[in-house]
C-alpha cells in the first residue's frame, strides 16, 4: 500500500497519474486474485499458479515502467512548447 501511494504522489502530470491509479488498480486485483486463489485451490494447482504468474508480473512491470516512461516523455515536451 505504501508503494502504491509512493507510486501515486511521485508521478509528474495528470496523465501519468491517471495512468499509474489504473495501473496500480489492476496490480492489486492481479494480487489479490493470485492470493486467493493460492488459498483456495489444492496443493498440485497451487503450483501450477506460480508459472503464469511468474511470466505475467515481469511482462507486466516492463510494460508498466515503459508506458510510465513514454508519458513522462510527451509531458514534457509539452511543457517545453
Amino acid at each position: 500500500m505504501i508503494g502504491t501511494y509512493a507510486s501515486i504522489h511521485n508521478t509528474s502530470g495528470p496523465r501519468e497519474r491517471a495512468f499509474t491509479i489504473k495501473a496500480s488498480i489492476i496490480g492489486w486485483i492481479i494480487g489479490i486474485t493470485f492470493i486467493a486463489l493460492l488459498i483456495i485451490l489444492s496443493t498440485p494447482w497451487r503450483f501450477i499458479l506460480w508459472i503464469p504468474y511468474s511470466i505475467i508480473l515481469p511482462i507486466g512491470i516492463i510494460t508498466w515502467n515503459k508506458t510510465q516512461q513514454k508519458i513522462r516523455e510527451e509531458e514534457s515536451k509539452k511543457k517545453i512548447l
